[in-house]
């Protein structure tokens, strides 16, 4: 495909002009890129880095996105990129402030579509099949989503794929009611072997 392949030597050419013009030592700045969706991360004169970085692009025929081209206290305002939200969070427990990274609600949204598609009534595979399509995306968004706070995300998330399978198996077994008896959580993520997002591995990121 074309537009990957350029947008990688467009990104070159920028990346490129970045350090020979030394943006990195004159404002304390870092750039953190995949393909042409980046950030740059400054301590100091943010707002010239991207008058910068837009008379960069203007210069190989290229423009900022406007709704993302923007500057962002991190330590004020939060920002999502990659599939994450960065920025100030907050511990449930205490109230106590601190930096860090998290699933965005983009991304949240993106899982359940997939979750829901996947448990579509039309869907009429044989369980075993439908349980491992279902682990096998839970397993992989996981593992992207494997650093910072992540356990509200999980918890959210788990309670979302049990009421989809609870209704995806009660009306396959055409039971009545909610399902909630014939089957509980314990069941759904124990005998039915749906993995649990909150019981894989967490890594904790921490932003200074």
């Amino acid at each position: 495909m074309a537009s990957p392949l350029l947008a990688n030597i467009y990104m070159h050419r920028y990346i490129k002009a970045f350090r020979k013009y030394g943006l990195d030592a004159r404002y304390g700045a870092v750039l953190v890129n995949d393909a042409d969706d980046f950030v740059v991360l400054c301590r100091r004169g943010a707002g010239e880095v991207l008058t910068i970085t837009a008379r960069w692009m203007e210069s190989i025929g290229l423009t900022l996105n406007e709704q993302k081209a923007c500057v962002r206290r991190a330590h004020r305002e939060s920002f999502d990129f990659l599939g994450y939200t960065f920025g100030p969070l907050y511990f449930r427990r205490t109230g106590t402030l601190y930096l860090g990274a998290k699933p965005s609600k983009k991304s949240m949204r993106k899982i359940k579509d997939r979750v829901r598609s996947i448990l579509k009534p039309s869907n009429m595979a044989p369980w075993e099949s439908v349980c491992e399509t279902l682990n096998r995306t839970l397993r992989g968004w996981t593992h992207y989503f494997c650093y910072g706070t992540q356990s509200r995300a999980r918890h959210t998330l788990d309670r979302y794929v049990y009421d989809r399978v609870r209704h995806f198996l009660r009306r396959r077994t055409k039971l009545g009611g909610r399902g909630i008896t014939a089957f509980p959580m314990e069941t759904v993520f124990g005998s039915l072997g749906v993995v649990s997002t909150q019981k894989m591995p967490v890594r904790t990121l921490r932003m200074r």
